[in-house]
């Protein structure tokens, strides 16, 4: 048994270097994923409401594209600008390049611009999530394997009232029976 213990600590130590970059990016994209209602991760939202400077054009006419583009000016999106329309008659809508908007009510000036800005490297975490290539499902497949080694290694590493007949069995039973009974409660 100590020969056993002594290949478990060499493999639990090397694979969880091995491996410890694949987890915190795992980590941390699943964090995000499980917070998708609360927190968008992949892009960045800024919603600004203001009212446009009067006068405004009473009709739809007078939001030619000119117009409209001197209404981005303010804003740093005139260079963004892809089209307009009118979903009703009070109300224009102006689409930027990147998702990013521009709503106005022509009879109030009420306006509401919508930012819209991708983030620089949560998406990418998070797209790893959805098993993007032939590669990544060969590399997760490696991962969870080095896991699942990491985890048996680490059962029965350590030995005495601290280990799997002690304290580390009693967890380890808390730890499987947390997540069964979740399941079977939702």
């Amino acid at each position: 048994m100590g020969r056993v213990r002594r290949v478990s600590r060499w493999l639990h130590r090397d694979l969880s270097y091995l491996f410890a970059g694949a987890l915190l990016v795992y980590a941390i994209s699943g964090i995000c994923l499980n917070h998708k209602r609360d927190f968008n991760s992949d892009y960045s939202i800024r919603l600004t409401e203001y009212t446009l400077e009067s006068p405004l054009p009473a009709e739809k006419d007078g939001w030619d594209k000119d117009y409209v583009l001197g209404l981005l000016e303010p804003l740093g999106e005139r260079e963004n600008y892809t089209q307009h329309y009118f979903p009703d008659e009070h109300t224009v809508k102006v689409f930027l390049k990147g998702g990013s908007s521009l709503q106005a009510d022509i009879r109030s000036g009420q306006a509401r611009y919508e930012s819209l800005r991708k983030r620089p490297l949560l998406p990418a975490l998070n797209r790893l999530h959805y098993n993007p290539s032939r590669a990544w499902t060969i590399f997760s497949d490696v991962f969870a394997v080095a896991l699942l080694v990491i985890t048996l290694t680490g059962i029965v590493m350590v030995k005495g009232p601290k280990g799997l007949w002690g304290r580390g069995g009693v967890e380890l039973l808390v730890g499987i029976a947390v997540p069964l009974t979740l399941f079977l409660l939702l």
